[in-house]
């Protein structure tokens, strides 16, 4: 029996008490979702599931809480699929499930498949999200790494929630700053030292070789002719070495959106139009500002300066109300450690646009990660960059660490750790057992055990109730997972998994031990109920690991 149908259960048992006068009629409008939920105890000693219904509800029913729980002990007590009922302290309920009702949870895995543990808790939602967005000058480095792993996996669970999700880059193509790259790369181009203040990366070199070979005769253009063919040339270039470096990290964007077509469009000048509108821009001291401090900010902050510029702030205020245009009701930003003092003027962006900071915007700040003993890119500088670390740590075990810890504890990776096939190794840890799983499996079948059969009251050992306890436990953690933004409950319940698999493969057989003088024993109904609540587990792992963007190998 699953969570969900628990509460169901629990909520009808309220609602027929109600109809048999045992409870006020009033107490039927508290009788929702939110109020009837079921979680794990603590302690296996104290049931499956337990509920504190009574203690919410006992007051509006007029009852002391525990006396409450012991009228929905009564009434729960007989029906199918619940083993016992237990009041306990000063009115919770601890529910024990029969062996038939836990087990049938391993056949209802295996039939949904990759379904299993999708849920529709934010269906209907609209949520946009960016994160990374590195400045297209440069090649992809540590400092991008966590939000590339996190920003997936949240994308991921959002969708597994029944969120309509737009992950989104917002490549910053504006500005000086493409200027001093493309003077970089001018000055690589004719041998000469890049300079001040540029970008002296060795990638810098080969960029301005690439430009030569697509444009062989733009050394004999003056250096003011000469730069915007390579400013294109480059910014293409570097951005498809972007591009590349995260789909080598199974990082998929739906949508890359230029700064630069703000600026050409007209869409900043047009944004401060409308912001004016709505009463939150004034002009002084030459410039027009946005008056942010009216919505917590510490200043006021300017969108056109006084030679008539427009700010990087007026590029972020008309993204905001582009992305508000195209139908985003949640506007979620990923952003580094550094960018703590963009959260008070985002949100003020939001509020001038007429939305609430509260449910329009979320912002997330990432703190740093660094990595033990790792070697600075010769290539790109002083920096490590992230398809280093792809090809030195693998994809899954950094994808893995960097979604198993919250966004704002600082980490550091620890490669020995994440190369190593041993059980302290997390990924290697929960990899093995979806590989352990797909081999007993095989090993099955081999030997005649196949799935003809299921019979859920069978599975009464120990370490099969809690296998089947943690595989239920599953889709409520990626429900939460989702609407906390926080991939590492997901990570961290598939080691609970994992560790559970483990000791239920090494208690209990899947194929029949033969007997003393080898002859095979025929398979029974157990053998192949276990192999269900096998596959079922190999099947919940996976679609874990897939949640985090990481492989689920068959075979290790």
């Amino acid at each position: 029996m699953k969570p969900e149908d628990l509460s169901a259960l629990l909520s009808a048992v309220l609602t027929d008490a109600v109809d048999a006068g045992d409870l006020p009629a009033e107490l039927r409008e508290e009788i929702t979702p939110a109020r009837v939920k079921v979680e794990r105890p603590r302690s296996r000693e104290h049931g499956d599931w337990a509920t504190n219904v009574a203690l919410q509800l006992g007051k509006k029913a007029g009852k002391a809480p525990r006396d409450l729980a012991a009228l929905l002990a009564d009434r729960l007590s007989g029906r199918d699929g619940i083993a016992a009922v237990d009041v306990a302290g000063p009115g919770f309920l601890n529910i024990t499930l029969d062996a038939a009702s836990a087990g049938a949870l391993a056949r209802e895995i295996v039939e949904a498949g990759e379904a299993y543990g999708r849920n529709d808790a934010l269906a209907g939602r609209t949520v946009n999200m960016e994160f990374v967005s590195a400045n297209p000058t440069g090649p992809l480095h540590i400092g991008h790494t966590r939000w590339a792993a996190l920003g997936d996996a949240i994308a991921r669970l959002l969708r597994a929630s029944g969120a309509d999700v737009t992950a989104e880059y917002y490549v910053n193509d504006a500005g000086n700053q493409m200027n001093v790259f493309a003077d970089s790369v001018l000055a690589r181009l004719h041998g000469r030292d890049v300079p001040e203040g540029g970008y002296p990366g060795a990638y810098v070199q080969e960029l301005a070789d690439a430009v030569a070979l697509e444009h062989p005769d733009v050394r004999e253009l003056t250096d003011a002719a000469a730069r915007p063919v390579v400013r294109e040339a480059a910014y293409r270039l570097q951005m498809q070495d972007i591009k590349d470096t995260l789909t080598a990290f199974g990082v998929h964007f739906d949508v890359f959106t230029s700064e630069k077509t703000l600026h050409e469009s007209g869409a900043i000048e047009q944004a401060v139009e409308r912001l004016r509108e709505q009463g939150h821009v004034e002009d002084r001291e030459g410039a027009v500002w946005l008056k942010t401090t009216d919505f917590g900010d510490d200043k006021d902050r300017v969108l056109i300066r006084a030679n008539g510029e427009p700010t990087y702030f007026a590029a972020d205020a008309a993204y905001y109300l582009d992305k508000r245009d195209r139908g985003f009701e949640e506007k979620v930003y990923l952003l580094g450690a550094d960018h703590h003092g963009y959260v008070n003027r985002l949100k003020a962006i939001a509020a001038a646009a007429g939305d609430d900071p509260a449910t329009n915007i979320e912002i997330l700040i990432g703190q740093l990660i660094s990595v033990n003993g790792a070697k600075l890119s010769k290539r790109a500088g002083n920096i490590i960059e992230l398809k280093d670390l792809v090809e030195w740590l693998g994809r899954d075990a950094l994808r893995y660490d960097l979604a198993r810890y919250p966004a704002d504890s600082p980490i550091t990776i620890d490669p020995e750790l994440l190369r190593s096939n041993t059980n302290d190794n997390p990924v290697y840890y929960v990899q093995y057992a979806h590989a352990r799983a797909c081999g007993a499996a095989r090993t099955a079948q081999a030997h005649g055990v196949d799935r003809s059969e299921f019979d859920a009251a069978l599975l009464t050992h120990e370490t099969e109730s809690e296998l089947l306890a943690q595989l239920a436990e599953f889709p409520t953690v990626v429900a939460s997972a989702a609407r906390l933004r926080e991939p590492h409950r997901v990570a961290r319940h598939l080691e609970v998994v994992a560790g559970a698999y483990h000791s239920w493969y090494a208690a209990c057989r899947i194929v029949p031990m033969p007997t003393d003088d080898g002859t095979p024993r025929p398979v029974e109904t157990l053998n192949r109920t276990r192999l269900w609540l096998n596959d079922a587990t190999a099947q919940v792992l996976a679609n874990g690991l897939g949640l985090l963007g990481v492989s689920a190998p068959e075979k290790m």
